[in-house]
């Protein structure tokens, strides 16, 4: 089973960067579909941006144009640019995963490996 850690949360301010970093503990290259969620207090976990093996990309309303997804298959990574960060990007980011090569659902419930998330904080 491939398990997933996340890093790279930390406090910033508002109009501020941070990279993400999702790391598999084995080759998800192919016939994984990744992708990262986020849930603020009080919040459902909200999807964030997704991308596969052909490197089929989407992303949520709230963060297009703003956050990107990239991969490193060398590093068996997943990044989470995220700029323009606003006090409403603030919560938890979680990384998550199934087995496909292509992603069919974006929906949570879909994803069947989870990482244990990375606190995100944008404040003044």
């Amino acid at each position: 089973q491939v398990k997933l850690v996340e890093s790279g949360g930390e406090s910033v301010q508002p109009g501020g960067s941070l990279r993400l970093s999702c790391t598999a503990s084995g080759d998800i290259s192919r016939g994984y579909c990744l992708g990262w969620f986020r849930q603020s207090l009080g919040n459902e976990r909200e999807g964030v941006a997704f991308i596969d093996s052909n490197e089929m990309i989407r992303y949520g309303d709230s963060v297009r144009r703003r956050f990107t997804i990239s991969r490193d298959n060398v590093r068996n990574t997943r990044y989470l640019q995220m700029n323009s960060l606003a006090v409403e990007d603030t919560g938890m980011y979680y990384c998550a995963a199934y087995a496909s090569s292509r992603c069919y659902t974006y929906n949570l419930s879909g994803f069947d490996i989870w990482g244990q998330g990375t606190q995100v904080i944008v404040s003044s």
